[in-house]
């Protein structure tokens, strides 16, 4: 598996790249149109379709491991591939909501029946329900440029290499296998963006990031809680963001422009610079939860409690900058 590990990202990289200039490019007829709306951060139409790119390289990755890899990792892969089909239809003819969550229920059903977690019917059915919100939340931070493929960037290469130092070389090769697709994608779409990833890319990388998760827990390679760190940047943005909108009784799965990564983006920090912010959370997550990987239960409890400390903290300043923001911009009387 020596050599995978450095074939795999290469294969992945090349391809995620050649596909997705061809998706930028207007003959292409992978090249329609995002036509802004109220939750858009752009205002001039772009192309869309850069998850082809993405899921290209995936694809690619997925190829070159499939001889020897275990049936998980290619049920991960397969899952990623079938609903980036959907994804593309959504992109090009808007599928209903109820069509799209079927098909996510059926490959996250079908992905833990091939995984069979050992912990019994109630834990699959958590699983179930938490593959389908990852693979949605990770949708719904898809608004600016760079953001989510950088979170694929570090989040999977994190993956990949907390995989390799438990000696499970087919997950850290497919992890790192990811992030390079990701990274030749985040040619183009780091600001200014040149195409977007959408639902093509974006929903598949979030169910993969949680079927690598769980997969590399079933492994033995880490426990439960290191995946949820290593993504938390987007699990705790898109999570409290959809409470707060429930509780507000907004209707939850409207389009809108309240999630603090379009708070940081409207209020004056721009496309790069929350990007470079992000990134720079995504690195200490991930680095953080590699880190607490050989601690005790009891440090790790202290490390996942401060950073639950450190989110509460990054919202209430943004929520509290966000309020002088509209303060400032409400008309004057």
């Amino acid at each position: 598996m020596g050599p995978e590990l450095l074939l795999v990202p290469a294969v992945a990289f090349v391809v995620a790249w050649a596909v997705t200039w061809l998706c930028c490019r207007p003959g292409s007829w992978l090249h329609f149109l995002d036509q802004p709306n109220e939750r858009s951060l752009h205002v001039k139409p772009t192309p869309r379709t850069g998850g082809v790119g993405v899921m290209a390289g995936v694809l690619a990755a997925g190829l070159v491991l499939a001889p020897g890899a275990a049936p998980e990792l290619l049920a991960a892969v397969g899952g990623g591939l079938a609903l980036a089909v959907v994804g593309l239809l959504d992109d090009r003819r808007s599928l209903s909501a109820r069509w799209r969550l079927v098909a996510q229920l059926l490959v996250a059903a079908v992905f833990l029946a091939l995984l069979g977690p050992a912990a019994g019917w109630a834990f699959g059915l958590l699983c179930v329900v938490g593959l389908v919100w990852m693979a949605n939340l990770y949708n719904f931070m898809d608004g600016s440029d760079g953001l989510a493929g950088g979170m694929a960037l570090f989040g999977f290469g994190t993956l990949g290499w907390a995989a390799l130092a438990a000696g499970q070389p087919g997950l850290a090769a497919l992890g790192a296998g990811i992030a390079a697709a990701a990274l030749g994608f985040l040619c183009f779409n780091f600001h200014p963006a040149r195409i977007f990833m959408g639902d093509s890319g974006s929903v598949p990388l979030g169910f993969m990031a949680g079927a690598l998760g769980l997969a590399g827990h079933e492994a033995g390679s880490w426990p439960l809680w290191f995946p949820l760190l290593v993504f938390s940047p987007f699990i705790a943005d898109a999570t409290v963001t959809l409470l707060r909108r429930a509780l507000r009784g907004e209707k939850i799965w409207q389009a809108h422009r309240t999630h603090y990564y379009q708070r940081l983006v409207r209020m004056g920090f721009g496309h790069r610079g929350t990007a470079l912010a992000a990134y720079a959370l995504m690195a200490a997550a991930g680095g953080s939860a590699v880190a607490g990987l050989p601690l005790g239960f009891s440090l790790q409890c202290v490390m996942i409690t401060m950073w639950i400390f450190v989110y509460m903290i990054l919202g209430w300043l943004i929520d509290r900058a966000w309020r002088r923001f509209e303060a400032a911009e409400a008309p004057r009387p």
